[in-house]
């Protein structure tokens, strides 16, 4: 498999077709990115690794990070982490990322991990189970990836907690139905710092493979049992790229979780896990050229779940 040529090959199609989308705009340190920049790795379950464009340039992981403190809160958990599922669904949200409307009626319990009211639940919970969230992630990606660098954009996370008004009124709203146990202060400190960290495309591949492994980590040490794994994976299906799951799920056709720093890493189960960084975003908040090269690369090779 010459996976070099796939890459370029699928990002090329992908700038064949039109649209850019727009960086996100609503945190200023993410408007400043280059809206030309386009990097995509792979990374295979063997420890192999192809790049293709700006696939080692550093950016803003953003809810690509959700991924890593769902599996870490499950991991810590331990025989407890059905815990965890009984404050935070499983079911796609079908709104927007940061909306309020379904907490009221669901008494405080998120739809799902990975929009940004169930992102704070499970936040709150790595927070309790380690007392450090922010580094329970930065050290997991630092430790998968082989890259020490991996480190908090501290603008990022300064401009993300001054116009963060909406999560912390999401925060709030949950602690007001006893669904945080830290205090809200804390969880978004957290929650922000490590959507505010910084890695490539080749890191964010070589950390995904846990997943393409079954749970088992570089090191060759379980983080997840295949089970909590193979949930993981149904969630990011379902729930992983907001609340454009199904489009993804139709034309990609592998578990992702998408950021609205424009990174998306997907799931090749049993191969390995690939990244794309294209800062232009969707109405949703997934990068463009990033799901379209993402369905480049499934159309013309036929790696999907389905």
């Amino acid at each position: 498999m010459d996976y070099q040529q796939l890459l370029h090959q699928a990002m090329a199609t992908a700038l064949s077709a039109p649209g850019r989308g727009r960086p996100a705009d609503y945190i200023p340190a993410l408007a400043a990115v280059d809206p030309t920049a386009f990097g995509m790795a792979i990374a295979t379950v063997d420890g192999e690794v192809f790049g293709a464009g700006d696939w080692e340039t550093p950016f803003s992981v953003q809810s690509v990070s959700k991924l890593f403190t769902l599996a870490l809160a499950l991991a810590e958990g331990g025989e407890d982490a059905d815990a965890l599922w009984r404050r935070v669904g499983r079911e796609p949200s079908g709104n927007p990322f940061n909306s309020l409307v379904q907490l009221e009626t669901e008494q405080g319990i998120p739809r799902n991990p990975f929009i940004n009211a169930g992102a704070l639940v499970v936040t709150d919970r790595l927070l309790e189970l380690t007392g450090d969230a922010v580094g329970a992630v930065r050290d997991f990606l630092r430790a998968e990836s082989g890259n020490d660098a991996i480190e908090v954009d501290d603008a990022v996370a300064a401009s993300e907690a001054r116009h963060g008004h909406r999560n912390a009124a999401l925060a709030h709203f949950i602690a007001s139905y006893g669904n945080l146990r830290n205090p809200v202060e804390s969880v978004l400190a957290h929650y922000y710092a490590h959507c505010a960290m910084t890695a490539s495309c080749r890191d964010l591949a070589l950390v995904g493979r846990f997943l393409a492994r079954h749970g088992v980590r570089a090191d060759g040490s379980r983080l997840l049992s295949r089970s909590e794994a193979k949930r993981v994976n149904a969630v990011l299906l379902t729930c992983g790229t907001y609340d454009a799951a199904g489009e993804f799920a139709f034309r990609v056709g592998l578990p992702g979780k998408s950021g609205v720093g424009g990174g998306i890493l997907a799931v090749l189960p049993g191969r390995g896990a690939v990244c794309v960084w294209s800062p232009g975003l969707d109405q949703a908040g997934n990068s463009v050229l990033g799901v379209a090269a993402l369905d480049a690369l499934t159309t013309a090779t036929g790696w999907s779940v389905f």
